[in-house]
C-alpha cells in the first residue's frame, strides 16, 4: 500500500509562517509532493504543470506539461484549465475556469489543493495541518491513524460498560481492474464516491474511515454481530446499486465485507481487526460482493 506516502506531512519549519494577508493553496492529497506544502498566491498568475517552467511542478503522468493556472482578476483568484489532457477539477466538478471560494478543493492530476483566504488564513492553515492528521485527503473520511485511536477508545468503553461493539472491514472488488481499465484518476474518483455513498448510510455515532488503499473500516458502537451483519448487507447493496461515473463512463463497483463483533475474551485492537479482516478475506475467496461474519 502507498498510504504512508499519502499521509506524510511536511515539517512546518520547512514552510515558514503564513501571512495573514496572503491567499494560499495547501496540498491536502498527493502521491508526489509532501502533504501540507503551502504556496502563496501572488499575482498575476501561478501556473501548474509537469514542465519545469511552471510555478508549481507536479511530476506525474496524469498532469499535462502546462495543465492549469491560478489567475488574479479584479482582486479575486480564479483557476483556469490550460487545455490539459485529464482536466482540472474544483470540488470534484471539471471546470474550464472557476472563481475560487474559501475552502474550495482544486484537483490537478492526482494532487488536491485546498484554497485558503481571508484575514484568518494563518489559523485556517494550521487547522488544515491538524485535519491532515485525522482525515484522508482524497476521500474526506477519517484516516487509519484516527480509526485505530477511535477503536482503542471504543473497545475500552465497551469493556467498561459491558456494551456491544462491532467492526466492518470492506474493500472494493477487483479494484486493480478499475485502475487498469479506466485509469488511476478513475480509481481515485471511485474511492471518493464510495466514501460518500457509505457516509450517507451510517449514523452519526458510527465511524467510517479509509484504512488503506481501497480498504475501509466502519466502527459500530452499541451494535452486536447480528446488527452489524444487517448493516453490512445494506451498505453492500447500496454500493452495488449506486452509479459510479468517471469521464462519462460508468464503472461497475461492488464491495466485499467482513464483520467482527467484540467477544468477552481479552482482545486488543489488532486482534479485533484481525477477526473482521479474516472474514473479509473469506468473503473475497467465496466469490466477492458478499458479507461474511
Amino acid at each position: 500500500m502507498d498510504t504512508d506516502v499519502k499521509t506524510r506531512i511536511t515539517d512546518l519549519r520547512t514552510i515558514g509562517p503564513a501571512s495573514t494577508q496572503d491567499d494560499c493553496i495547501v496540498i491536502i492529497y498527493s502521491k508526489e509532493i509532501d502533504l501540507g506544502k503551502r504556496y502563496v498566491l501572488q499575482g498575476p498568475k501561478l501556473s501548474i504543470g509537469r514542465g519545469q517552467e511552471n510555478g508549481i511542478v507536479l511530476e506525474a503522468d496524469s498532469v499535462s506539461r502546462r495543465h492549469a493556472a491560478f489567475e488574479l482578476r479584479n482582486g479575486r483568484w480564479w483557476v483556469c484549465d490550460l487545455g490539459s489532457t485529464n482536466g482540472t477539477y474544483v470540488n470534484h466538478q471539471q471546470v474550464k475556469e472557476h472563481a475560487l471560494e474559501k475552502g474550495d478543493l482544486v484537483k490537478v492530476g492526482d494532487t488536491i489543493f485546498k484554497y485558503l483566504t481571508g484575514s484568518d488564513v494563518e489559523a485556517m492553515y494550521h487547522e488544515e495541518i491538524y485535519r491532515m492528521t485525522i482525515v484522508d485527503g482524497l476521500t474526506q473520511v477519517h484516516n487509519k491513524r484516527f480509526l485505530l485511536e477511535a477503536l482503542e477508545k471504543e473497545i475500552a468503553r465497551a469493556r467498561r460498560y459491558d456494551r456491544p461493539l462491532a467492526l466492518l472491514m470492506f474493500d472494493i472488488d477487483h479494484f486493480k481492474n478499475i485502475n487498469d481499465g479506466f485509469g488511476h484518476l478513475a480509481g481515485d474518483q471511485v474511492l471518493k464516491d464510495l466514501a460518500q455513498v457509505v457516509v450517507g448510510r451510517i449514523r452519526r455515532e458510527e465511524i467510517v474511515g479509509r484504512y488503506g488503499g481501497e480498504e475501509f473500516m466502519i466502527i459500530l458502537p452499541e451494535t452486536d454481530g447480528k446488527g452489524a451483519s444487517e448493516l453490512a448487507e445494506q451498505v453492500r447493496k447500496r454500493v452495488e446499486q449506486s452509479e459510479f461515473v468517471f469521464d462519462k463512463e460508468k464503472i461497475p463497483v461492488t464491495i466485499s465485507v467482513g464483520v467482527g463483533a467484540l467477544s468477552r475474551g481479552n482482545i486488543d485492537v489488532s486482534g479485533f481487526i484481525k477477526i473482521a479482516d479474516e472474514n473479509l478475506y473469506r468473503a473475497k475467496n467465496e466469490g466477492r460482493n458478499r458479507v461474511v461474519g
